[in-house]
């Protein structure tokens, strides 16, 4: 059993490394400033993440730390990210999830300045209509309980929360539904900030079709179809 649950554990942290390539090849990176955690399946207290110090493309089976929901490190040797209470509030609150990624990918912040709700005006866009929450306590890091436990708030029962003028945290059950739910989070946040520059945007589709549309978008088997995808991408370029 315990060789069948460190191949679950090496799959995850495989899965992570490459997580970190495509996020930084889809414009995700900012320095060393981003980062991802995933859930242990045998033991939901716990979770993998992202060390500080290095970057998204830097992640090595090697490096990645274990944590419980308190923040405190209980394996691994790097050093932990000072917002690591995004990530274990999050986990704390929503046991429906398993995966959380904080990134400064650009347009999301942009859209953060703005304080408006995310629009259907592209199929990205239709994915997270309603599924994004907003949260405007600090530009800070977030590096407390408290913190964290308000950002957690702020995601309420959505797939997404923009920190305001600080960048978007997304989350997922598996790590292939959260890498690509932020890159199609930064895409719709693109097109939405080009729509309403140009002005006069044209009404939204009725909520029946912008319904029919996420529920197609966002079944799993296409989450995992996606980020496979970008890994082949990541890999021809020899990233």
């Amino acid at each position: 059993m315990a060789k069948k649950v460190n191949r679950a554990h090496q799959d995850i942290k495989q899965q992570m490394v490459m997580a970190g390539k495509v996020l930084v090849a889809e414009g995700h990176d900012d320095f060393t400033r981003g980062h991802i955690s995933m859930r242990l399946p045998d033991n939901p207290k716990l979770f993998f993440m992202k060390p500080h110090s290095v970057g998204l493309d830097e992640i090595t089976l090697q490096n990645i730390l274990t944590i419980d929901l308190e923040g405190n490190v209980v394996a691994g040797k790097a050093r932990r990210h000072s917002e690591v209470y995004i990530h274990s509030e999050i986990l704390k609150a929503r046991p429906d999830l398993n995966c959380v990624i904080h990134t400064h990918s650009p347009y999301a912040v942009a859209l953060s300045g703005t304080g408006r709700p995310m629009r259907a005006y592209s199929q990205p866009g239709a994915l997270f209509r309603g599924e994004v929450g907003l949260y405007t306590d600090t530009i800070a890091l977030i590096r407390s309980h408290a913190m964290g436990a308000g950002v957690a708030k702020a995601l309420g029962p959505h797939r997404a929360v923009l920190l305001k003028n600080h960048g978007p945290v997304v989350t997922g059950k598996t790590i292939a539904e959260a890498v690509v739910a932020a890159t199609m989070l930064e895409n719709a946040a693109m097109i939405q900030l080009a729509v309403e520059a140009a002005g006069d945007a044209a009404p939204e589709f009725p909520p029946d079709d912008l319904a029919k549309l996420k529920s197609q978008i966002s079944q799993p088997e296409q989450f995992q179809i996606n980020f496979d995808y970008l890994v082949r991408r990541v890999k021809r370029r020899g990233r």
